[in-house]
């Protein structure tokens, strides 16, 4: 077995990079309904919000890569950074729907020019001794951050909303530096496609009927309710569940060292931050290889399927929660962790593996367009969500979001059976 290459230095770099951005990203994002409704507005205009960030969150990556390409990395993320840091910061000044809306459209916008280039990064300081490796490191890293940066921005805002935007914002200049200092473009070869090309390119992959519905399914049925999961947890766990019970039962568990960690005291009362525990990425962090392992020799869509019913019943355990126990939210969420582990890295691999060798990237390039259908429309659950609360049944939320993962796994195995399954290459 031929030696594993050591990883230059830049990527190492790179990730510390981006875990900050994670950090600062989900920091925000995953309490971001908390705030905007304690500044007196509806789940209705929350969901607005989330869905034009997440647009431009997962359209810009389409342009980003090729102009990073065209330019450098390194000149890329600086651009990256100068739209992020003044955005974050509006946030400590504007409260109007209007202000907020631009701004998280802004931040959007930097965080879709960022995306791609650490993957990018660890893309051209990998090679076939190390790729996997390499990319398990930066999905850690991914995970690390999205784990850390809602647990201490959830601290915060307990003392004032403008020390989570501040902080924030110092992760955003400590990435800058780190950058400027540190950062050295990796050497590559540049491949010169220009956007038009790039787009005639997606254009004649997307002229395949059958796999432009399998991406339109995708959006649908996957990203849709993914992404409505992380848009509307924190703010069900907020407003419907016995935060302070919360906390004492996970204080009778681990110990209250561990659950101060992820509580706040509010007028002598301990009460689990929700933003805190409505993600996925500390339990990724722990049981992704494992389950990794367990359907990396199955069957692609079966694995996916079978995934997004796990996550199904994710959802019917999160709405028992609020009219039950709450304490089933762990539950919960741990079984669509589980749901999100198999089919999300699966159904990824598969579109990369039912592509040619030299059209892999271009395939990939169209899931994102997958995913920008499905984080675009989430923000409907929001608005439904508000609408379920007004008629005293707020849980019907979860159980809407399982109805709607069920009808795509029928939706998804009868368009395999019915056209037949890719055919995954060798190569």
């Amino acid at each position: 077995m031929k030696n594993r290459t050591t990883f230059p230095r830049v990527f190492w770099v790179a990730n510390t990079i981006e875990v900050l951005e994670r950090f600062a990203y989900y920091g925000i994002y995953m309490g971001f309904g908390i705030y905007l409704q304690q500044l007196g507005f509806s789940k209705g205009d929350l969901g607005v919000i989330q869905s034009i960030f997440l647009a431009l969150s997962y359209l810009i990556p389409l342009f980003s890569g090729t102009f990073a390409d065209r330019y450098g990395f390194k000149k890329v993320l600086i651009v990256s950074y100068l739209a992020y840091l003044p955005s974050i910061l509006l946030l400590i000044f504007t409260k109007s729907f209007s202000g907020i809306a631009i701004t998280m459209l802004s931040i959007g916008f930097a965080a879709g020019i960022f995306k791609p280039l650490i993957s990018g990064t660890v893309r051209v300081t990998t090679d076939k001794t190390n790729k996997t490796l390499g990319f398990g490191i930066f999905y850690a890293m991914v995970n690390v951050g999205a784990s850390f940066g809602p647990i201490i921005m959830g601290k915060l805002r307990a003392i004032s909303w403008d020390y989570v935007f501040i902080t924030a914002a110092v992760a955003v200049g400590v990435m800058f530096i780190i950058t400027l200092i540190f950062y050295k473009e990796p050497p590559r070869e540049f491949e010169g496609v220009t956007l038009k090309k790039k787009f005639k390119d997606m254009g004649e992959v997307l002229s395949d009927i059958k796999f432009l519905i399998f991406i339109i399914l995708l959006g649908v049925f996957f990203w849709m309710p993914f992404w409505a999961f992380f848009n509307i947890l924190a703010v069900y766990i907020n407003d419907y569940m016995n935060t302070a019970a919360l906390y004492q039962g996970v204080q009778s568990i681990v110990g209250s060292g561990i659950a101060s960690i992820i509580s706040s005291n509010e007028s002598g009362v301990w009460r689990i931050n929700a933003e805190a525990i409505s993600h996925t990425g500390y339990i990724i962090i722990i049981f992704q290889l494992f389950i990794s392992r367990i359907f990396e020799k199955r069957s692609a869509i079966p694995s996916f399927l079978f995934g997004l019913f796990i996550a199904a019943l994710g959802f019917i355990v999160l709405g028992l929660s609020v009219t039950t126990v709450n304490g089933l939210v762990f539950l919960g969420i741990f079984l669509f962790a589980i749901g999100e582990m198999i089919s999300s890295p699966r159904i990824q691999e598969y579109i990369t593996w039912i592509a040619p060798k030299e059209k892999a990237g271009l395939y990939m390039g169209t899931n994102f367009l997958a995913t920008f259908i499905g984080a675009t429309l989430s923000g409907v659950y929001t608005g439904i969500m508000g609408a379920f609360e007004a008629a005293g049944t707020p849980e019907y939320i979860m159980h809407t979001l399982a109805a709607h993962s069920i009808l795509g796994i029928i939706a998804i195995a009868l368009f395999t059976k019915i056209t037949g399954a890719f055919t995954e290459l060798e190569h």
